[in-house]
């Protein structure tokens, strides 16, 4: 039997033959995502050649990162670095693995960085850990809400067991109650280990609220009631954390201030109240930075996480003070930080080489060790990336940093 060709199958699926969706049951994925862009290409009088240049096998992701795949969109990828960390998961000199289209980035993290380093380095914990969902209820009225609280606290044993059955690495740590009139929220939180485990909870969440259906009168609206809360600026992201809850900080010498940022100690401390607290304030952001989603989404897009959560990850504060010695004290707080190193985007073979290049790629030992070094590694550049551009503000040397690299 003749091996379809692209031009085979584009022209079966102009004949409505075949669907443009099922191509991959008619003919191996490389093949189905070449007959897309001619098809794509056609109808849309683009030339989308360059789709096509992709260095991993089309079936590597058709499914589990991709429908209807046409090919791949590549960006650069920098690093920053080497840094010195001192972290709960992570330790030692490591480069900072960024893919980013904004010129001047990976450079002012990397000048960042080198500041760290003359510091002594920068240390990282991660101080809270557990991916969430929260699945709305309806019920008749108030006294019928409190009644399903009182359950829910009373058989936190049983919905554990309900949903540990549907996984073998995830464990249910708590189940926090929300009441709204006749809505109630319940907001499961787990240890997914190295998995960012969106996927995980959700089924075993299902799992769990089966048994809420089957024990109480209440009825189960949605899966996802939005106090979870994914994928969307979020305040209760910001208190009670989501995925990972981690912080960076550093001292770094006066003379260091002034010799390698050409600021002060003040001058950095005055603009980051100022601007990344009162400014944020002033505005209703969520995020008390300068930018510290810029070193999240580079990373995240490296390493393969799913580059959304971005809204999440940069659910930060930025403080920075005066030491009683003069030096500069600088933090951050990153309350909802969601990666994994194992499953989503992390097995291609581009993003888990940016995995390898921090020594955090696949399961850690213990389980947990490399999701939690990868929070830290993240925590560490985005420090660095403040210090950066805190210190370009003070010197007023952010407009022409971006004339002579941002261009």
């Amino acid at each position: 039997m003749t091996e379809p060709t692209p031009a085979s199958l584009a022209d079966r699926v102009s004949e409505g033959e075949i669907r443009f969706h099922e191509l991959e049951a008619h003919a191996d994925a490389n093949t189905a995502a070449a007959a897309r862009r001619r098809l794509v290409s056609e109808t849309a009088d683009a030339d989308v050649d360059a789709l096509g240049e992709y260095a991993f096998d089309a079936a590597d992701a058709h499914g589990s990162n991709i429908e209807n795949m046409v090919g791949a969109v590549q960006v650069p990828m920098g690093v920053a670095g080497p840094v010195a960390v001192d972290g709960g998961a992570l330790s030692g000199e490591r480069y900072l693995p960024m893919a980013t289209t904004e010129g001047a980035l990976v450079a002012s993290i990397n000048r960042g960085c080198s500041v760290v380093n003359d510091a002594g380095g920068a240390t990282a914990r991660v101080t809270k850990s557990g991916m969430t969902r929260a699945p709305i209820f309806r019920v008749a009225d108030v006294a019928e809400a409190e009644a399903l609280v009182s359950w829910v606290r009373d058989n936190e044993g049983v919905l554990r067991e309900a949903a540990e059955s549907t996984t073998s690495h995830g464990e249910l740590l708590d189940v926090t109650p929300y009441v709204v009139g006749n809505n109630v929220y319940l907001r499961f939180r787990y240890d997914t280990k190295d998995a960012m485990g969106m996927n995980m909870v959700t089924i075993a969440t299902r799992e769990a609220c089966d048994e809420i259906e089957a024990e109480t009168d209440a009825s189960l609206v949605a899966l996802s009631g939005n106090l979870c809360s994914d994928k969307k600026p979020a305040a209760i992201n910001a208190v009670e954390g989501r995925g990972r809850s981690v912080a960076a900080d550093v001292e770094v010498p006066r003379e260091v201030v002034e010799e390698r940022l050409h600021t002060t100690p003040e001058s950095i401390a005055e603009i980051n109240t100022r601007k990344n607290l009162v400014g944020s304030a002033k505005a209703g952001g969520l995020g008390f930075n300068a930018h510290v989603a810029n070193a999240v989404a580079a990373m995240f897009l490296a390493t393969g996480q799913d580059e959304a959560q971005v809204v999440e990850g940069a659910n930060a504060i930025t403080t920075a003070e005066t030491t009683p010695e003069g030096d500069l004290y600088l933090s951050v707080s990153l309350a909802s930080l969601e990666v994994g190193t194992v499953g989503g985007g992390t097995g291609l073979p581009t993003q888990a080489a940016g995995l390898d290049i921090l020594g955090v790629r696949g399961g850690g030992d213990p389980a947990g060790s490399n999701g939690d070094a990868l929070a830290e590694a993240i925590a560490v550049g985005a420090l660095a990336g403040e210090l950066s551009l805190l210190a370009a503000l003070g010197s007023r040397h952010l407009s022409s940093a971006h004339a002579d690299l941002g261009r």
